[in-house]
């Protein structure tokens, strides 16, 4: 078991404060390509959070999970967008 020391715990609280707007942003957002860069920024942010367990906890297995992670939400944003974009060419 590792404990956290001070950097991993700021970088953690960071994070969390990012999840947060990206939250706020997601329930908030007045059209639906701002809550689509939210949703992409949290999927970054997840990455960020597993990239930091790794480094605190020597896991390196965990990058797998970050690479793959990373990758889902890369094809996911751009799914969206592709749908987003003919939704609005036929408005």
């Amino acid at each position: 078991m590792t404990v956290l020391t001070t950097p991993y715990l700021i970088l953690i609280a960071g994070l969390l404060a990012c999840c947060g707007m990206c939250l706020y942003r997601i329930g908030r957002g007045p059209t639906a390509p701002d809550r689509m860069v939210a949703i992409d920024i949290l999927g970054t942010v997840v990455v960020g959070f597993v990239a930091i367990v790794t480094a605190a906890t020597d896991m390196k297995y965990l990058l797998n999970v970050a690479i793959v992670w990373a990758v889902v939400s890369f094809v996911g944003t751009l799914a969206l967008a592709r749908y987003l974009a003919g939704r609005a060419s036929h408005e």
